[in-house]
């Protein structure tokens, strides 16, 4: 009910805000609807023509006035027998063609009848296809339902007729011109002819601005009365590779048209009318006449049926981009085997330098197509792990909470401390390795238009988690290895409870440990009870909010992964990275401690060690 569009018109999201929506109806209607707001306008570019007898009429807006949106700065056209442009979502709008049909008036007519009916469906000598250039700037291309062809390569200034160079017959109906998304001058075109009773397909591609064009509808079906075609659309993923519908069936060419194949599966023999192939979804959205809506879900099936290679041990093919959400998102990829999977398959990801993102291991897969994904994130921190007693609780292991001396830092709200690092839009490399062979392939990943943050934004976001993590690697590494020493340290006291010298200097060795943990932890945190509000923080946990904060998952934290970082959070870290220097400092100071002791005791007690013995 909020789309601006009617039964008969368009509506198209603005390219990089889906939440500005344009449609279009008949009676020159033109309207957008603002999510954000909830707020609907009207922005025809001339009168309202309800019931308008096309002869004499200044504007001729057909039933369905095609609209399109130009790729570049999202200036809207429109058709009528002219183009319109809005710069400023149709505040204000120009002509900027003159009449591009025949301006036959045979066909510009009353609608005859006992009633009369000119809603505009029929309407002759307008335009019926807008199609801006995907690739370069201010060409737009457009065709009318008479059989006429135009293109401008200077935003509309002038116009080229390039009816001719097609050769086709006349009065054809031009359905669709789908802009290429790999040339310029590259554009496919089906035009219809089954109004004047001829039903046979006709498809054209250019690669040359429309000067040559070819035919390539010879391998559809011909005969049937619905064999006409209604649509086509170059797949984004795969230069060549060609849908194209007809007035009963959808069909594919993995060959530019040379030749072409029906795919059926459950959708029904309908017109089908529009095609939509997003770039970054291995997917193909199509709409049938009666307002059906169909999605062709996993078509990577179809655009790799040329290229698998059945004797291959392994085979990987070129992912499609994936998108990059506030939250992240996913990668996925396709992969085909010769018999089922024996050995492991490391799947590596890397970033645009080389250096590994991820990596994990594949099990199961069976001979033939299979698929896996990446979850667009880096590895989590690493886990401290308390083993010592902590001063004020001499009980702690006789609870029965954590079993073999190790327990965890818990506090309510942290689960940041498992927080992935989401990665930024971006280029990278995903490396397959089975049987020691590698197979690569490249993928790009793409930021999510709807999301206010730019690439930049995302990218110091990325930075930023990934510092957070490292910075909580290193103060965990610290403590780990600490605890492994405060360990030994109780152990060697009750081994030597008796002399009491060397216990002594066990004490005193194990208070400079625990103060040194104190920089990392505070003596509260050491009771892993998470309902403890007693002091303030050490760098453990102040890292761990704030990876919190840059990026998610802390309980009444809001996180903001999606958001370049605040510059209260870079200058939060900038202190906390000159405590953990500092922290390091004194850390190194203990292991020279702990090194002089050894030395002093040697050959009386087991040299104390910060690496846990073999089999615990």
């Amino acid at each position: 009910e909020s789309m601006p569009s009617c039964e008969s018109g368009y509506t198209y999201p603005e390219p990089n805000n889906s939440k500005f929506v344009w449609g279009t109806c008949y009676a020159a209607h033109v309207a957008t609807f603002d999510e954000n707001s909830g707020l609907r306008r009207s922005v025809s570019p001339w009168l309202h023509t309800l019931d308008s007898d096309p002869v004499g009429l200044k504007y001729r807006c057909q039933w369905s006035p095609p609209l399109a949106i130009d790729w570049f700065d999202n200036s809207v056209y429109f058709g009528c027998q002219v183009l319109f442009r809005t710069r400023d979502r149709g505040q204000t709008w120009e002509e900027i063609s003159p009449d591009l049909s025949t301006g036959d008036p045979g066909r510009i007519l009353y609608s005859g009848g006992v009633v009369g009916d000119n809603l505009g469906q029929f309407y002759g000598a307008t335009i019926s296809a807008v199609a801006p250039s995907r690739t370069e700037k201010g060409v737009v291309w457009v065709g009318t339902n008479d059989g006429k062809v135009w293109i401008s390569r200077n935003e509309g200034r002038t116009w080229d007729d390039l009816t001719k160079n097609v050769g086709m017959p006349p009065w054809g109906l031009v359905r669709r011109i789908d802009a290429s998304h790999f040339d310029a001058g590259t554009a496919y075109m089906a035009v219809d002819y089954h109004l004047v009773d001829v039903r046979d397909p006709y498809l054209y591609k250019t690669t040359d601005f429309g000067r040559t064009w070819t035919r390539i509808s010879d391998g559809l079906p011909k005969g049937h009365p619905l064999d006409y075609t209604l649509s086509i659309a170059e797949n984004p993923r795969r230069k060549g590779m060609v849908f194209a519908g007809t007035g009963h069936g959808f069909f594919y060419s993995i060959d530019d048209g040379g030749t072409w194949k029906q795919f059926r599966d459950n959708l029904p023999a309908a017109p089908v009318n529009f095609i939509e192939v997003p770039k970054n979804a291995p997917d193909v959205a199509i709409a049938t006449y009666g307002r059906g809506l169909w999605i062709l879900r996993d078509a990577w099936a179809l655009e790799h049926e040329d290229t698998l290679n059945p004797q291959a041990e392994l085979q990987l093919f070129r992912p499609v981009p994936a998108t990059r959400a506030a939250a992240g998102g996913s990668a996925d990829f396709v992969f085909s085997l010769a018999a089922p999977q024996t050995p492991p398959i490391t799947l590596d990801i890397l970033d645009a330098k080389g250096a590994l993102v991820s990596s994990t291991e594949l099990n199961g897969a069976k001979a033939g197509l299979n698929r896996t994904s990446w979850s667009l994130t880096y590895p989590p921190a690493n886990q401290p792990v308390l083993r010592s007693i902590p001063p004020d609780n001499p009980y702690i292991w006789e609870a029965g909470r954590w079993q073999a001396r190790a327990r965890p830092v818990t506090h309510w709200g942290i689960g940041a401390q498992r927080w992935q690092p989401r990665a930024a839009p971006g280029t990278y490399t995903v490396r397959m390795t089975y049987n020691g062979k590698p197979y690569t392939q490249p993928f790009e990943v793409l930021r999510d238009v709807t999301l206010p943050s730019s690439d930049e934004d995302l990218l110091a976001s990325a930075d930023l988690q990934r510092q957070i993590v490292g910075a909580l690697n290193e103060a965990v590494d610290k403590i780990n290895r600490i605890e492994i020493m405060r360990m030994q340290v109780e152990d060697l006291r009750k081994q030597h409870a008796s002399n009491r010298q060397l216990d002594q200097a066990l004490a005193a060795i194990a208070k400079r440990m625990y103060e040194t943990e104190l920089h990392y932890l505070s003596r509260t945190e050491m009771h892993s009870d998470d309902k403890w509000y007693v002091e303030k923080y050490k760098l453990y946990l102040n890292l761990v909010w704030l990876l919190a904060e840059v990026g998610g998952q802390g309980s009444d934290v809001a996180g903001g992964a999606g958001y370049r970082p605040t510059n209260a959070s870079q200058n939060v870290f900038r202190d906390l990275s000159q405590q953990l220097e500092t922290a390091g400092t004194d850390f190194n100071r203990l292991v020279q401690e702990v090194d002089a002791f050894n030395k002093a005791h040697a050959g009386r007690v087991t040299p104390i060690t910060d690496t846990l013995p073999s089999g615990r």
